[in-house]
């Protein structure tokens, strides 16, 4: 394990490279978490694109949310730089940070970008295992040298609340193979509405929601929105994909239908869930599986 955390000066700034992906983002907060409470002096900035901004915007952890631009995170001067992306241009931009700790996972490529490797995250734990994708961030400050506690549910921040008595379901995701059929979650909505709950379908700009035109669609909204709207929901159903992070963030009571997948890598991190899944597939899931998943989390709820 390495101490850096232990030696940085107080008021020291440390910058967060997680240029994009939702789930990812969402997922980083534990980590951000973890490096507050074990420094709560730093100042930290997250670079992120700013169509993922709002999963940042009001969180306690993060003092700054910066472009993912090589001026701006040398004009912020971190004394340490974390590339929690992974990429070329993240490596690039960490070598020059202007940072003297550069810290990076050692399978990332372009190790001479890193003078702090960060080993596997099971070596990190003490346990060889498949560890869910909150441990493996989280699990990169543990090794920075913050105390080993148990990692928290990611966090989001609501500004307001958009009604109640409500289940969010996200019917899309960006592959075929992780998106159930239209038909399953119409009935799946149908049934919510019939036993009180009102559905609301969520999507991006570029999905189709006509399908569902029969109930209430929210397409396009700013994160804020979407923040807002699961901080009051009642239940999550939906694919896995990234709003199901988001969801989880809440600690909604969820059901996510997974595909290929792995659900020990992916799913619902630290809240009241049922992942489901199917021999031959995403497409194979039925009907029943999912209404009867959201009765059981009804009763947790």
């Amino acid at each position: 394990m390495q101490r850096v955390l232990e030696n940085l000066p107080r008021n020291s700034r440390v910058a967060i490279l997680r240029f994009r992906s939702l789930g990812d983002c969402v997922l980083t907060t534990p980590a951000l978490d973890i490096l507050k409470q074990a420094r709560p002096d730093l100042r930290v900035a997250i670079l992120v694109e700013d169509r993922f901004r709002g999963i940042f915007e009001g969180n306690p952890d993060v003092d700054e949310i910066l472009p993912p631009e090589l001026g701006r995170l040398r004009r912020f001067q971190p004394a340490l730089a974390i590339n929690f992306h992974g990429g070329t241009r993240s490596a690039w931009m960490t070598l020059l940070a202007g940072a003297p700790h550069r810290a990076g996972f050692g399978h990332f490529r372009i190790q001479a970008a890193y003078n702090l490797r960060i080993p596997r995250a099971q070596e990190i734990l003490g346990e060889e295992r498949t560890v869910h994708t909150a441990e493996h961030m989280a699990s990169a400050m543990f090794w920075l040298g913050a105390p080993r506690v148990e990692i928290p549910r990611a966090k989001l921040i609501a500004s307001s609340t958009i009604g109640c008595g409500h289940a969010v379901i996200h019917a899309v995701a960006a592959a075929p193979e992780k998106t159930w059929r239209a038909d399953g979650f119409i009935a799946v909505a149908n049934h919510l509405r019939d036993s009180g709950l009102e559905p609301v379908f969520i999507g991006g700009a570029t999905d189709d929601l006509a399908p569902f035109r029969a109930f209430r669609t929210i397409q396009a909204a700013p994160l804020s929105e979407i923040k807002n709207l699961l901080s009051s929901a009642a239940l999550f159903i939906g694919n896995d994909s990234g709003p199901a992070h988001m969801a989880a963030a809440f600690g909604l009571p969820m059901v996510v239908i997974f595909g290929k997948s792995d659900p020990r890598i992916w799913g619902p991190w630290r809240t009241v869930s049922e992942v489901v899944t199917a021999e031959g597939g995403i497409q194979n899931v039925g009907v029943e599986q999912v209404i009867a998943a959201a009765a059981r989390m009804r009763v947790h709820a």
